[in-house]
């Protein structure tokens, strides 16, 4: 805009070009001072060199020397050490990474751990000690920094809490009780159960999977840092400390195991959890809940056909625990219903005729 302005014909007033060009003269007048009273524009520093800066021949020779037999895989402020002690002085460290980034290298130069891929763990449940998932959380006290580990088994089709413990301790061999006492108590046959972890270090040592070898239970853990991959335990930690008469801290270790004797009591047995449709981990884990569903269905029918005009959508039918559970499922695609055939491309419109496509 400046340029067309600056531009027009001489004869052309200022306040006539403002009016065709619909511009506030005043404010044109101000952008055209504000542009004689700027400055040059400054080179960035990037672009300017520096006169403290090393020569070319000066970073090619720090470059030769990172890359020599001696130094190729020490990082900088170690090879800064040693030119020291040897008496030579080529530059600083923080120079040497400057050396390193401007030749698109890294300044971490020692042989890096390859990543690691962990697969995706897929577990079904189908029936009670079929599968499942442990996992420790801590339980803060009064003192200042000193927290309770508090172990939860769950069987994951039912939800049940197989089993708990509460120590002062974090360990594989508290892990290891557990695991054995819990089996033993529900009778677990060879090859009938899968135990599902995190990967924390007492689920990951090897005197655990040594002891679940032993007995015959298969292991399988989250891959790291995705929490998902283990979401019935911490579903039922959240349940647990939302609970309205969670302390948040407690006084000591036999105040923990009090409380939490009456939560899992209530959890198992008079918990109606959501995810087993309004029926309770023992009534599911027992087999009980054939026997609710059929008392809550003829409670339903009763009212039915008392007040049939108060159920617009016809006879409710008691909906029914999940046939199966499922960490990670696999989820199908949607199939339209079409039958799969093989299609050809219409030639008609290239001028092929139906005798020419005639295989013979």
């Amino acid at each position: 805009m400046n340029q067309v302005l600056n531009e027009r014909a001489q004869r052309l007033p200022m306040v006539h070009a403002c009016q065709a060009l619909l511009l506030n003269r005043s404010g044109v007048y101000a952008r055209q001072r504000r542009v004689e009273r700027a400055e040059p524009s400054r080179r960035s520093r990037k672009d300017t060199t520096q006169p403290r800066a090393l020569s070319p021949a000066e970073r090619e020779h720090v470059l030769d020397t990172l890359h020599s037999e001696v130094f190729r895989d020490q990082p900088p402020v170690e090879v800064y050490a040693q030119l020291l002690e040897q008496g030579r002085y080529l530059c600083s460290v923080s120079t040497m990474h400057r050396v390193l980034r401007a030749a698109n290298e890294h300044g971490e130069r020692r042989q890096q751990r390859p990543a690691q891929h962990h697969a995706v763990p897929r577990l079904l449940a189908k029936q009670p000690n079929e599968v499942w998932s442990w996992d420790i959380s801590k339980l803060a006290t009064r003192r200042r920094g000193q927290y309770l580990s508090l172990y939860v088994v769950l069987d994951l089709f039912s939800r049940f809490v197989v089993a708990w413990m509460i120590s002062r301790k974090e360990n594989s061999a508290l892990a290891q009780q557990l695991m054995q006492e819990a089996t033993a108590r529900y009778a677990i046959a060879t090859d009938q159960l899968t135990v599902h972890q995190d990967r924390g270090a007492p689920m990951t040592a090897h005197a655990y999977l040594d002891l679940m070898g032993e007995l015959g239970a298969t292991c399988s853990h989250s891959r790291p840092r995705v929490s998902n991959d283990n979401p019935f335990s911490e579903s039922q930690f959240k349940t647990q400390k939302y609970q309205p008469d969670y302390p948040g801290r407690f006084e000591d270790i036999s105040h923990a195991r009090r409380w939490c004797e009456r939560y899992f009591d209530w959890y198992n047995f008079e918990h109606h959890h959501s995810g087993l449709r309004g029926f309770t981990p023992e009534q599911v884990f027992t087999g009980r809940y054939v026997e609710v569903a059929a008392d809550k269905q003829r409670a339903i029918d009763a009212h039915y056909h008392a007040h049939p005009e108060r159920f617009v959508h016809g006879q409710p039918r008691v909906a029914l625990p999940p046939a199966s559970v499922a960490i990670n499922p696999i989820i199908a695609e949607h199939d339209d219903g079409a039958p799969d055939r093989v299609n050809f491309p219409t030639l008609t419109a290239a001028g092929a005729t139906k005798s020419t496509l005639t295989l013979k």
